[in-house]
């Protein structure tokens, strides 16, 4: 498994750690109430498990599993998946900070905006490695 693949494989699990963490806070807190602000964690929650689980762990097995050319580099210009880890990791935390921290409206935005680069990023990466085999 390519280096960058381990990147994001490990990363998805961190935020499914965290995400199922904030959901059982949450749970826990439905059934013997202790703090009403548990439900605040939710937004967070489905970022950290949409996003940064889900997300991520297709972009890393992608990495890996797609289609390898003959010659070396065997995955091309991977720029552009590195780029996609970078964005979309400082994305998905731009959001979480901004609403665990109730920050303006721009925060969730920019993460957005940079989630979105992610996927384009990613998309440039893995676009040309979409070939046919001629035999």
């Amino acid at each position: 498994m390519p280096p960058l693949s381990i990147w994001f494989v490990r990363s998805a699990l961190v935020h499914l750690m965290l995400g199922f963490t904030f959901g059982a806070l949450m749970l826990g807190n439905k059934g013997a109430p202790f703090d009403a602000r548990m439900w605040q964690l939710r937004p967070a929650h489905m970022e950290l498990l949409l996003v940064g689980w889900l997300i991520q762990l297709a972009m890393g097995v992608a990495f890996w599993i797609a289609p390898r050319w003959w010659e070396p580099p065997r995955r091309g210009n991977v720029t552009g998946a590195y780029a996609a880890f970078g964005l979309l990791n400082g994305g998905l935390w731009l959001v979480i900070l901004g609403s665990l921290f109730r920050l303006p409206p721009g925060w969730t935005f920019v993460g957005r905006v940079l989630e979105a680069a992610a996927a384009g990023a990613f998309l440039w990466h893995l676009w040309p490695r979409i070939v046919g085999r001629e035999g």
